[in-house]
């Protein structure tokens, strides 16, 4: 299953004073995977392209976090 989200593994320090965050989270926008903007791409209408943030529909990424995605609340 293709995911948006990757994880990595940080150093762990045996001199750190906190407790530590093993697996780190961050996320991938979709525009880092389509090396060219191809011609005739789906388009947002205006009122809902200013509320997403992009006016082609394939490069919405929304950000849920990990308690949502735990969840599985989704909008």
């Amino acid at each position: 299953m293709h995911t948006w989200y990757r994880t990595y593994r940080p150093y762990v320090s045996p001199m750190d004073p906190c407790p530590p965050i093993t697996v780190k989270r961050y996320s991938t926008p979709p525009n880092l995977f389509v090396g060219f903007q191809p011609p005739g791409l789906e388009q947002f209408p205006a009122p809902a392209a200013l509320k997403h943030g992009t006016l082609w529909k394939c490069f919405f990424d929304p950000y849920f976090s990990l308690k949502e995605m735990q969840k599985g609340v989704r909008e």
